[in-house]
């Protein structure tokens, strides 16, 4: 099934996730809450499978990349000197009529997403009325209706990048009013004034309210990293370049989390910051624009879904960011950021704490203040586009249809099934046996309810990308039937055999090296 083809796809994953224990709404007895979500079973294990296949990339792959984990909770200057207390704002809009709230800044993205929209129509029917002949650029630079839209996002993006950076909030709503942006639930025009609204988690540190200060919970986890640059430094006796890698929740205040697990609350962060000698930013910059983008294809989710876009708006501390966008359900949204955040966090916690963060360069016989070149993922989202890959409604040939989960068998949570045929006549025994080998290198499963049929079908809607097949031959011959998810195809492996297969098949070490 094409993605774009089902305007309900987001909600059938949202379905399915529930269903077969891989995400549920928290809290779900009460009620839940608003924009948060507990991982199931299935969840847990295909998060910790992206996490775990991000830092053996990561750190495991490079000899000058070490990991830490850094507190949740750190001193509030950090967020003075990151520039997060007075600059981690998000201009917020309310409509008057649905009461909804929503980012000035996404209503107008939105907005300026729809007419590029109109250009990819436009350039997909060009594309096929001239076939082979089809000459791309010289298209998009000479078709007149592709170059009216193309000047139409110009100028919004001009203005609107320029009202963010002047912070004039009043002409930020007079161009959501001049575009005709409606309330995406209301269909309301109908808007307040354009307010600043910051985004991080306050609460308290102390026994009793009156001796206690006032702290945050962590809007990213780089500066973690940030703070313990010199302590990894020394004691890792470390030389430029180098990175520091973490994994952790973070926390944002979101003014309207939505599209399921893509915006929440609470989610989780894979970053690195590569630290470097000034002036060579832009060269490490693309360099780790081309290995993330690398790391992102290996998985085999489709080139074609993804694609880099450049900030048009930087955040404080950069001088290039750019994001890579993949093509969820709602379209192409920011899945990983990639920044050049020059040397504005080791300097500014240099001037709040008064430590010198600097490098001292044996070559050039001086110390320094390195630049940063960041990579930053969220997990979730990672999650949510595995899924969104992966889920797929198939018609066989038999005129039945299946729901399958074509996740990577590498990340799959469960890598293979043990099926007895019936639950009898000694076959469970011998299953059991094989399950018991293959537990100790990869997760598996045994399910003997039901119809062989049935059970394929369950496993089908997990992902699982084996099932182990134990028939009344087996007890015989020492040979089972291995089935595999995406294809159907079934054949005879010897007993002895199977788990080295299953190993191999869904071994991590084959997908690193192709990076």
């Amino acid at each position: 099934m094409a993605k774009n083809d089902d305007q309900n796809l987001l909600k059938k994953i949202i379905a399915h996730s529930k269903e077969y224990g891989y995400v549920f709404p928290s809290s779900e007895i009460y009620d839940g809450l608003s924009a948060t979500y507990d991982y199931g079973q299935y969840g847990a294990e295909l998060k910790k499978n992206i996490r775990d296949y991000w830092w053996k990339a990561m750190v495991q792959m490079n000899e000058n990349i070490v990991g830490i984990d850094a507190s949740i909770f750190m001193h509030p200057t950090t967020w003075k000197a990151s520039g997060h207390v007075d600059a981690f704002n998000d201009p917020m809009i309310d409509n008057k009529d649905s009461k909804k709230r929503y980012r000035a800044d996404v209503l107008i993205e939105d907005f300026v997403a729809k007419i590029e929209a109109k250009i990819d129509k436009e350039v997909a029917k060009a594309e096929k009325r001239f076939g082979d002949a089809f000459n791309k650029e010289e298209f998009l630079s000479t078709n007149g209706r592709v170059l009216d839209n193309q000047k139409k996002i110009d100028n919004i993006n001009a203005r609107f990048k320029k009202d963010i950076e002047e912070e004039n909030f009043e002409d930020l709503k007079l161009l959501i009013e001049e575009l005709g942006i409606a309330d995406p639930v209301s269909g309301s025009k109908n808007w307040t004034e354009v307010k600043q609204f910051n985004l991080m988690f306050s609460t308290e540190l102390g026994a009793v309210t009156e001796g206690a200060s006032k702290i945050y919970l962590r809007p990213e986890t780089a500066q973690g990293i940030f703070v313990n640059y010199l302590n990894v430094q020394k004691t890792g006796r470390m030389k430029l370049p180098f990175g520091i890698a973490q994994t952790g929740k973070a926390f944002r205040n979101e003014i309207i989390a939505r599209q399921f697990i893509f915006r929440m609350r609470e989610f989780e962060q894979m970053e690195m910051q590569f630290f470097i000698k000034p002036g060579t930013e832009m060269e490490w910059y693309e360099n780790w624009k081309e290995k993330r983008i690398k790391w992102h294809k290996s998985l085999g989710l489709g080139e074609e879904n993804y694609r880099f876009h450049d900030h048009l708006n930087l955040a404080h501390y950069a001088n290039a960011a750019c994001d890579i966008e993949f093509n969820f359900p709602m379209g192409f949204k920011e899945l990983e950021g990639i920044h050049s955040r020059t040397d504005f966090d080791l300097k500014a916690h240099e001037e709040y704490s008064g430590k010198k963060l600097q490098f001292f360069d044996s070559e050039e016989e001086k110390s320094y203040v390195p630049y940063v070149v960041e990579t930053s993922i969220g997990l979730d989202r990672m999650f949510l586009a595995i899924l969104s890959s992966a889920y797929t409604e198939e018609t066989l040939e038999d005129g039945s249809s299946r729901i399958v989960l074509k996740i990577p068998p590498v990340l799959a949570p469960v890598k293979a099934a043990v099926l007895p045929l019936i639950n009898k006549d000694g076959l469970p025994e011998k299953a059991r046996e094989i399950m018991d080998e293959l537990k100790y290198s990869v997760n598996v499963q045994m399910d003997v309810k039901d119809a062989i049929g049935r059970r394929y079908r369950r496993q089908d809607a997990i992902g699982t990308p084996y099932c182990i097949t134990v028939d009344h031959q087996t007890l015989e011959d020492g040979m089972v039937t291995i089935r595999e998810r995406d294809t159907m195809e079934q054949r005879r492996v010897s007993v002895d055999e199977v788990v080295a297969e299953i190993e191999k098949a869904v071994d991590l070490k084959q997908l690193l090296k192709t990076l």
